[in-house]
């Protein structure tokens, strides 16, 4: 079946490239529209309630925060902050800029800045984004055009999520619509707004004609945007070919190297920061909780997976584009991403003599998890099988495998992490290594180390300690890292668009030739 339904795609992409010499654009420069498509259907655009990389997509349109990070040189700049200072090591002072209006027209002061980092820090909100606001104490307003944030301990990646995940919105509307509305009718400063949602279907914006002129995301060039949602990647394409669709992105590899072959389209396979990595259960929950027998709790086992699984040839072969091998658990540019770790290079004679100290000469019978990338997970499959490990691929939906893995019945899994484009490693190995929910090792260790670099404001001693918690993890291998994500984005010829690493597509930066 799988073979077939390759083969119908290629057939239709072939197809469609002969029916685009027949076919007119239907899109574009000509009515400045830009008729774009993701999967994911939205269930709310409140950026506090929804975790998906759409999510992120909208609220960098619609909403504005307080810091912009720069994505080229990643120098933080004020964003409708016109200044920020830190006090002292728990106290950032922000100056606003004046004159900014929300798209009702109503102007953003502090009062709305500090309702709204005070509501994302506050636990009864219960925000899905808790991690990336909780490092708030409270936010005291000090003018009518500025703040004092005052944070529970030091925590110097503070600036980072200020500019990428605690956008800023109107108190007196959302206090009196509140999330579900906002949710569907959402009101932000951003160079975008919002006219029309069909929930499921589509999301209208319009250029936001009186956006703030000095704002360092620039002044939105493209009139409107239309976001259809369209589950299905071949339909996607299928539309791109014939000229309904501008843009679209995370096409596979195999279909955008076909889709490159067309003299009106640019394919661009551009690295993002999302990474995939195998967990272990090295703390041996699964054993001790649920009396599994659970080879992964053994150094020699962890460390021989790493050195079965072709990371190389993965990345090249079967995601391509700029994607490369891994072997630190966080995205190379990431603050504190030390490379200058233990390195488990493919060596499959090495992993079956790990295996045989281990005690398991002729391997083990177990089972990989995953939720996504099905063709991945196969490579890696064959890789153990290599060496004797004898995987049986299980896919199901991510909610369902996090609560498995959380309840220690799973054992190894693959997965996926964007760290919400957040580039500091405390979005990332923090996440996973500091005794919280998903945190499978539980070293004393590797946690200490990461808690004194979330809390510490020297950027060197940060490094330092950063480096110690990642070479333990990669001695004791809690993790198999692998690979980056490349996110082949495929549009229109007559579209300037310029994709960067944090996967998070500006087409307020966009416009046409």
């Amino acid at each position: 079946m799988k073979t077939l339904k390759y083969g119908w795609a290629v057939l239709m992409v072939t197809g469609l490239c002969l029916c685009w010499l027949l076919t007119p654009a239907l899109a574009g420069k000509k009515d400045d529209t830009l008729n774009i498509a993701f999967s994911k259907e939205l269930e709310t655009l409140d950026r506090y309630y929804n975790t998906a990389r759409e999510g992120i997509v909208v609220s960098r349109h619609v909403f504005d925060n307080l810091l912009y990070r720069d994505p080229v040189t990643y120098e933080y700049k004020g964003l409708l902050a016109k200044s920020f200072n830190w006090a002292s090591n728990t106290q950032l002072d922000i100056e606003l800029r004046q004159g900014v209006t929300f798209h009702n027209s109503q102007e953003m002061t502090a009062e709305d800045v500090a309702y709204t980092l005070n509501y994302a820090a506050d636990p009864a909100s219960k925000v899905k984004t808790q991690r990336y606001s909780d490092w708030i104490d409270h936010v005291e307003k000090t003018g009518n055009y500025s703040v004092s944030i005052f944070l529970k301990k030091p925590f110097p990646a503070a600036l980072e999520f200020l500019s990428n995940a605690n956008p800023i919105y109107p108190k007196a509307y959302y206090s009196k619509v509140g999330k579900d509305e906002f949710g569907v009718k959402p009101i932000g400063t951003g160079p975008y707004k919002i006219t029309e949602v069909v929930p499921g279907k589509k999301i209208v914006f319009e250029k936001n004609a009186d956006y703030f002129k000095d704002s360092p995301k620039g002044q939105p060039a493209i009139g409107k945007i239309v976001w259809r949602t369209l589950p299905e990647i071949n339909t996607q394409m299928a539309e791109l070919m014939t000229g309904a669709l501008d843009w679209i992105y995370l096409v596979p590899q195999d279909q955008a190297e076909k889709l490159a072959m067309m003299p009106s389209l640019t394919v661009t396979p551009a690295e993002t920061m999302r990474v995939g990595f195998l967990q272990f259960d090295a703390v041996n929950r699964s054993g001790k909780e649920h009396g599994m027998d659970n080879p992964f709790a053994k150094l020699e086992v962890r460390q021989a997976i790493n050195h079965a699984i072709n990371r190389e040839a993965i990345a090249k072969n079967l995601i391509g584009g700029q994607s490369r091998a891994i072997y630190s658990a966080c995205f190379p540019s990431q603050f504190g991403c030390d490379q200058n770790i233990k390195t488990y290079e493919y060596d499959p004679a090495k992993a079956k003599a790990l295996l045989a100290k281990a005690g398991y000469p002729d391997g083990f019978e177990t089972e990989l998890v995953g939720y996504r990338n099905r063709p991945y997970a196969e490579a890696m499959i064959g890789d153990l099988a290599a060496v004797g490990i004898k995987a049986k691929l299980v896919m199901m939906k991510y909610s369902a495998m996090r609560e498995k893995a959380r309840a220690g019945k799973l054992q190894m899994q693959f997965l996926t992490w964007g760290s919400y484009s957040i580039n500091d490693i405390s979005a990332i190995t923090s996440h996973y290594f500091e005794f919280e929910a998903d945190d499978l090792a539980m070293d004393p260790k590797v946690r200490d180390s990461l808690v004194e670099g979330d809390s510490s404001i020297d950027p060197e001693h940060r490094k330092a300690v950063y480096s110690k918690a990642l070479k333990r993890i990669a001695d004791q291998a809690y993790w198999c890292p692998m690979f980056t994500y490349v996110s082949n984005n495929c549009y229109a010829k007559d579209l300037n668009f310029t994709p960067y690493p944090d996967a998070v597509p500006r087409f307020f930066q966009a416009s046409w030739k």
